[in-house]
């Protein structure tokens, strides 16, 4: 492919995409002509702008304290229901909505920790995300518990298979283990982990699960019960486009609802939230997971996106994230050739972003930006392409791909 031929594909790819018009459902880009971080924030749906807008004016404007009896209170539920049917492949009842990625690990984290008090160590991935394996580290050095890390090399160019992955688990995977903490997507190789199989050894070793989901909900298929996860949380801001700060999301199966108690014990989670009596009871079910007060106006956008993606359906979200990323492989190939790819070529193990390694990125990402051209930057050396399925055009891959090379020869 030369830099003529991929202008020609990508016209001819997004001539043939069936979700092309989708986009025309997103807000305009302001200076923006290729925005290819959308791993990291989703851009806003039109129908999201006029939803906060018609919210604050008549909702919160009109009804003001008003409003929280009548559906505003119900919201996390409601809206977990929504997204464990669309997304999660979730039973109602499992999912929750609030508080942020962080706060939702510590609580599922600690709960785990607690129905498993004969048990010692704690096992995440070392290339896991920061905030998943600060939690862990904070928890365990609280509790006098044992870190065992799995070492994979997920955020290194070289990295194994799915089997791999899976034997690597089971090397440190055993019955001092209480829970294993892993991301169903990794955050800078885009690797899709083997959930099913490795739920399935973590629970033949008498271990609860906890999946991180931020990379793969909205736009990998998900199936939480039919896999028998026990715990997972996600956010919302990325292929969710609840926006900047959107809260998070918890799932905890209904066979584990009666047994664990979270550890931040909120009104909103009491058994009698209004009677402000002396006491803590946790509410049964999923309620019982929630604390505070719920941010309603953080939850309203991604109301939007979920009904969007089943209005279209997570397998064609699905299909045509393969054929950006592998249109976007197909390009590094040819116009970055110094590039080395971080993320799997076989599609069935990639999520929807890719990660390149080369020295010079980090010197060109603010060119790139001045020109409107926005990927991600991941150290020490990658730039992450994040493409978001129903608002990423093939023309956009290609032009971020034609600016990189670009800039790279400067």
């Amino acid at each position: 492919m030369t830099f003529e031929s991929a202008r020609f594909e990508s016209a001819r790819l997004d001539a043939a995409d069936p979700l092309a018009s989708y986009r025309d459902r997103f807000l305009p880009m302001g200076d923006v002509v290729a925005y290819l971080d959308g791993n990291s924030l989703g851009r806003p749906l039109a129908a999201s702008a006029n939803r906060v807008r018609d919210f604050i004016a008549e909702q919160w404007g009109g009804r003001l304290i008003r409003g929280w009896d009548e559906s505003w209170l119900g919201l996390p539920l409601t809206i977990g229901d929504d997204l464990g049917r669309v997304a999660l492949g979730a039973a109602p009842g499992q999912v929750a909505i609030g508080d942020s990625t962080t706060v939702l690990l510590y609580k599922l984290i600690r709960a785990a920790l607690d129905a498993c008090p004969d048990r010692t160590e704690i096992v995440i991935e070392r290339d896991n995300f920061p905030t998943d394996r600060y939690v862990v580290e904070g928890i365990a050095a609280d509790r006098g518990l044992t870190v065992r890390w799995i070492e994979t090399g997920l955020g290194n160019p070289e990295f194994g298979t799915a089997a791999d992955f899976e034997r690597a688990v089971s090397a440190v995977v055993g019955s001092s283990t209480a829970l294993v903490v892993l991301s169903h997507v990794a955050y800078r190789s885009g690797f899709i982990a083997p959930a099913a199989e490795i739920t399935a050894r973590v629970h033949e070793a008498g271990a609860l699960i906890l999946w991180d989901l931020c990379h793969s909900t909205g736009v990998v298929p998900v199936e939480l019960d039919a896999w028998n996860v026990d715990l997972a949380v996600g956010c919302s801001y990325k292929y969710l486009n609840g926006g900047p700060g959107s809260p998070a999301f918890a799932y905890v199966a209904s066979e584990h609802q009666a047994v664990l108690r979270q550890p931040i014990q909120g009104w909103l989670g009491s058994a009698t939230p209004f009677e402000m009596g002396q006491g803590y009871q946790a509410a049964g079910g999923i309620r019982g997971f929630l604390s505070g007060t719920p941010p309603i106006l953080g939850m309203l956008a991604m109301r939007d996106m979920i009904a969007l993606i089943d209005e279209v359906g997570l397998g064609a979200v699905r299909a045509k994230s393969i054929a950006l990323t592998s249109f976007a492989i197909a390009l590094s190939d040819a116009l970055l050739p110094d590039a080395v790819l971080a993320t799997p070529r076989d599609p069935a193990h990639r999520g929807s972003h890719i990660t390149l390694d080369h020295p010079g990125f980090a010197a060109i990402m603010p060119r790139l930006w001045a020109r409107g051209i926005v990927p991600d930057f991941r150290r020490p050396d990658g730039i992450r392409l994040g493409l978001s399925p129903l608002s990423t055009s093939f023309a956009e891959v290609e032009l971020g791909a034609r600016a990189i090379a670009e800039e790279l020869v400067r």
